[in-house]
Parts: structure tokens; C-alpha cells; sequence
């Protein structure tokens, strides 16, 4: 992957005043795109407004600690690499505990060099399953088109023009296609808000969204009961 135009991108979540910008500024000189929160509720603000492809949480930390951000992180996100950056005093029996939720921790003091070289091992290992979060705008959906960029769905010689939400929320979708995509999820990434009013909103631009599709039999958009939606494409 050329680093240039796809940037990795990284939330560090450390309250430590002279560490968490020194490591800002070491990822960022190793070509990641790197954002910094200097607390747990902070850190969970920024992670559901973006899109991240590894996670570096320090482990105590004010206001929200990494174990609680990592848990409310893991019921939407399953995939997202995390990395915890721990207390030299933490016992091994805490770390065996969380490490169910992370794919690494690291002890503090560590060397820069090391964590690149857990960073890049943690990414390369997990890059199979995130691939599926891809920069991609254009997408085949049975017969139809779709351009999440320019928010036209095709077909035939017809084209639909999507709202930004209908087009999102048709994103998500395609992405998780004929897999299911998480009700909190969706509704954290386009309404950065999972409440019961916008989860009625997105029952209407699913409703829409099944209308746009109806002219090709195999397309479906599927509720999964008590998870959330799955667009199916049958072959």
C-alpha cells in the first residue's frame, strides 16, 4: 500500500502530558495519520466521529479509563486493532484479563522503535479483516451502480440522487455486503448518536433504501433481529 495516498490511520488516547505528544509526533514522522485525546471520554467522541485503523489506549486514564473505552468499542466494532499501553504495576492477571479485548499491550517505558514495530505487526496481521473498510466510492450492487462520492445510485438509464445520509448509510452497507451490518454502529458513524429518534430516522432511509433497490429481485436489505441490517446479494 503506497502510505502516501492511503494514510494508516491511528487514535492515540494517552493523558500523559510530555508522552502523549511525543508519540503523536513520532507516528505522525512514520507516515501515520495520527489523532490525540488526553482522556478515555474524549478519546470515544473522536473514534465514533472517524475512522481509525488501530487503536493505542493507554490503560489509566482520567475521566474514562482504556478498559471501559476498549469494552464500549469492542460492541461496535469488533475488528479495530487495539493496543493497550500499560503500568509497569499492572498485574498479569488484570492484562490476561482485557487482553480478550486487544490484540497487544505494551509495558511503559518502552522504546519507539518497539512500538512501530507492535504497531506494524498488530496492522499486518489484522489488515485481511479490515480491508473491508476501504476509500472505495464506486460499488456494484446486483444491477445497479452506486457512487458514494457523487451520491448517484444507477440502473439501467435511470440514476437515483441520494440524500448524504441515504448515501452513508447505502455505504455502510455495501461494505458489510451479505454480512451484518451493526444497528449502534450505523447509527454511531452517520448520527454520532445511537438514541431512539435516530434510530427511527434510520428505519426510514432503510425504507427508502429498499425502495431504490426494489427494481432488481435479487437485492435485499434484510433486518436481522435485534443486530441490525443485511444487504444481500444474490448471484
Amino acid at each position: 500500500m503506497d502510505m502516501d495516498t492511503v494514510k494508516t490511520k491511528i487514535l492515540l488516547v494517552e493523558d500523559d502530558e510530555s508522552l502523549g505528544p511525543l508519540l503523536l509526533e513520532y507516528l505522525e514522522a512514520k507516515g501515520f495519520e495520527t489523532k490525540l485525546a488526553n482522556d478515555g471520554k474524549k478519546g470515544a467522541d473522536m473514534f465514533f466521529k472517524g475512522s481509525f485503523d488501530l487503536l493505542l489506549l493507554d490503560v489509566m486514564m482520567p475521566v474514562k479509563d482504556g478498559l471501559t473505552l476498549a469494552k464500549e468499542i469492542r460492541v461496535v466494532d469488533k475488528n479495530v486493532p487495539i493496543i493497550f499501553l500499560t503500568a509497569k504495576s499492572m498485574k498479569e492477571d488484570t492484562i490476561e484479563g482485557f487482553n480478550a479485548g486487544a490484540d497487544d499491550y505494551m509495558t511503559k517505558p518502552f522504546s519507539m522503535e518497539e512500538l512501530l514495530a507492535r504497531v506494524t505487526a498488530v496492522l499486518r496481521r489484522t489488515n485481511k479483516v479490515r480491508s473491508t473498510e476501504s476509500d472505495e466510492v464506486n460499488f456494484k450492487v446486483g444491477s445497479y451502480q452506486f457512487n458514494s462520492e457523487k451520491q448517484v445510485l444507477q440502473h439501467g438509464g435511470t440514476e437515483q440522487k441520494l440524500t448524504t445520509k441515504e448515501s452513508q448509510l447505502l455505504r455502510l452497507l455495501c461494505v458489510h455486503k451479505n454480512d451484518v451490518l451493526d444497528r449502534n454502529f450505523a447509527l454511531k458513524t452517520i448520527w454520532h448518536d445511537d438514541n431512539y429518534f435516530n434510530g427511527r430516522s434510520m428505519d426510514v432511509y432503510i425504507a427508502k433504501l429498499r425502495k431504490y433497490l426494489r427494481e432488481d429481485s435479487k437485492v435485499e436489505i434484510i433486518n436481522i433481529h435485534g443486530k441490525g441490517f443485511k444487504l444481500l446479494v444474490n448471484n
